[in-house]
Parts: C-alpha cells; structure tokens; sequence
C-alpha cells in the first residue's frame, strides 16, 4: 500500500500520526501552503522545502483552463513540470467552479460554466475531474463536490444529494488508490443530519482518507466549531481528516484539538499582499506608521529568514513602496508561522501537553489588540 496512515499518539481527540505517501512521509497535523497555479504565490519552492512544507495545494479548476492538465500530463505531471518533489494535493475544482465562475447549468450529471479567464465555455462532471486530477499527477485528490452556503437548508440538501452522486461516480472513475489516494469530501452545511448523512454514504465507499468541505465559507467560527464537534466523529479513526480552506491560527488550534489532521488556506499569502504578518501577539498591518522606525523584527519568537534578516522598518518601506520583495518576505514569513504552529501542536500531543500550548499561544495571540 503507498499510502498508510499511522496514529502515533494522541491527547483527548487530538491526533499525531504520519501519512505515508509515494512523494514521502506527511507528519499530522500538517498545514499546507495553497499553490493555486502550480506556484505558492511569491514564494521559492527551495524556500518552501527549508520551511519544511510537507504537502502544498494545486489548483484542479486554474490548471485546467491554464496551462492545461494535458500539457502538466505531457511534460511529466505536476511533481517535475513545479519541480516539488514532496507530496502534492489537488482539489477537485468544484470550490472555484460555484465560486469564481459563472455558472451556466447544474445539473445531475455535472456543471456547465464560463471561465473567469476569458469566458470560455467548459463542462466538469466527476468522471472529467478525476481525468483532470490524473493527468495532474498529485498524491491526493478530490472527490468532485458542490459546495453550497452553509446555513441555507433548501440549498444544502440537493447539494448533500449531488455531492454523494458524485463522489460514487468519482469512486467507480478512480476504483483503486495505487498511486493516488481519492478523498471523499463530507458536506451538510452546519446540519448534524446532513452531514451524518453525506459521511455514511462517503464511508461505504471506503476512502483512503476524508474531508470536511463547506466550512469557513460564511459560518460563524462558533458554528463551524460545533459542526466539527459533531461530523469528525463519524470519520473513521484510522484515515486521515482534512479540513478543506481554514488556516486562521486560532482555527487551526480548535481543529486539532477535534481531530483534524491536514490544513490548506491561502491566508499566509493572501494576507502577505495586503502587508500584513501573522505573529505570536496577533496579527499587524505593516502599513502603519508605528512601524516606520521599528528596528525590531517582525517576530522575536520567529527564526524565519524574514525575522532573521529585516527589521519592520525595512518591511514597511517596501510595503508602502509597493516592491515584490515584501510579498516575498512577508510570504515567507506568514507560511513559516503557521507550519511552525502546527508543528509545535503535533509536539505537544507527542509531549501531552496540546492543552497548556493552547492556553499559552491563545493568551498572547488574542491577548494582544492586533494592529488592523
């Protein structure tokens, strides 16, 4: 088997445990830097790799329409065409497809839509996207699903219907995991019953692993928190738990202590182009004046090449200067924060002390005003 989950330890619900996959092992937790295009916005993959980026995020939706999932398969796959030779996970473009595109048709049967890019017209069905996720190459890849807003029953029930459909089609597409592992993706919205629903249909189709779509997409944290209290425990022990687009650091601590296992989000670069930092005291706005002569590093707790090397002055000038350097820099930094805050939790469960790091990392994150 290329891909096995083993629990190494754990505190309450909490999880330490280790993903083997063909491009190596993934320790879990794990937070996974969003690589939409084929590239982590701003960021070197030799840089990602001293960051120790276990498993990084591509797009199934962008590469399609650009450069083309057929041209990634001709030249290799995703692995050699990024030159990133550790894990990689594609979704399945269901997200960007009921988000970001204008949407023609859904059917039964899949959705017909426009591309952002130039409005082109495209169809994806399950069958069409697990090609797409073949030709890609990855080391997990997604179950086709719609993702609907999360507190609208009348939506989330046909959605709940439809994202099962399709996950027994994308099963009969890809029937054996040898050199992909296919996840099955749980919706409901925030509905105990819905979801109980979505994930007792998903577990007939034995995943190698699952994951918790329909989150952090318009919910209070309060719901999503609770709507985690109850869908984890229908998962399966012994396959891994993705939580699909959270990354806030608070979110990834109340994640873990339910039992997730494996993070994605944009934040850490998203947040880097609007000049701002994530930090052990909150987050800041380098675009502030209070910066402008502050000698001290973005982070005194932090051992990033951006904390070790540049003062928030400098990242102010070329946050205001608008220079490609404080993506770069602020990028680096924002992912090193949030791997580093995963990897200190999955030490602490080792340590059995997860519960001590979250009263101690919550008091001085949220403890401090942060500077917005």
């Amino acid at each position: 088997m290329p891909f096995t989950f083993e629990i190494i330890k754990t505190q309450g619900r909490a999880r330490a445990g280790i993903f083997h996959t063909p491009h190596g092992p993934i320790p879990t937790p794990v937070f996974a830097p969003v690589g939409t295009q084929g590239t982590v916005k701003a960021v070197l993959p030799r840089d990602l790799h001293e960051l120790q980026a276990s498993l990084i995020l591509a797009n199934t939706y962008h590469l399609h329409l650009r450069p083309g999932d057929e041209l990634v398969r001709d030249l290799g796959g995703l692995h050699p065409f990024m030159n990133w030779p550790g894990p990689i996970l594609t979704d399945s473009g269901g997200f960007q497809v009921f988000s970001l595109a204008e949407i023609n048709r859904i059917d039964g049967d899949g959705v017909t839509f426009r591309s952002h890019i130039d409005g082109s017209q495209h169809r994806f069905t399950p069958e069409i996207s697990i090609q797409i996720q073949q030709n890609l190459g990855a080391d997990i890849i997604m179950c086709f699903d719609e993702c609907p807003k999360p507190r609208d029953r009348a939506t989330v029930e046909p959605a709940v219907a439809r994202t099962t459909s399709w996950a027994r089609r994308c099963r009969e597409a890809h029937p054996d995991d040898e050199g992909q592992a296919l996840f099955g993706i749980v919706q409901g919205g925030i509905f105990e019953d819905l979801r109980a629903q979505s994930a007792a249909a998903l577990l007939d189709l034995q995943f190698p692993g699952y994951a918790i779509g329909g989150l952090a997409v318009g919910e209070s944290k309060t719901e999503m928190n609770q709507t985690l209290d109850f869908t984890l425990p229908m998962l399966p022990d012994d396959r891994p738990r993705y939580l699909m687009g959270v990354g806030e650091p608070d979110d990834l601590i109340e994640g873990i202590l339910r039992g997730v296992d494996i993070f994605d989000c944009v934040i850490p670069t998203r947040l880097a182009r609007h000049g701002s930092a994530l930090t052990s005291r909150g987050r800041i706005n380098m675009r502030n004046l209070e910066h402008a002569r502050d000698p001290r590093p973005l982070d005194e707790t932090c051992d990033c090449y951006t904390c070790q090397n540049f003062s928030r002055a400098y990242l102010r000038h070329l946050v205001k200067a608008k220079e490609i350097l404080a993506h770069m820099l602020l990028s680096l930094h924002n992912i090193h924060f949030l791997i580093q805050h995963v990897r200190a939790m999955r030490a602490a469960i080792l340590d059995g002390n997860l519960e001590v790091y979250r009263a101690n990392f919550l008091q001085d994150f949220q403890g401090h005003h942060t500077h917005e």
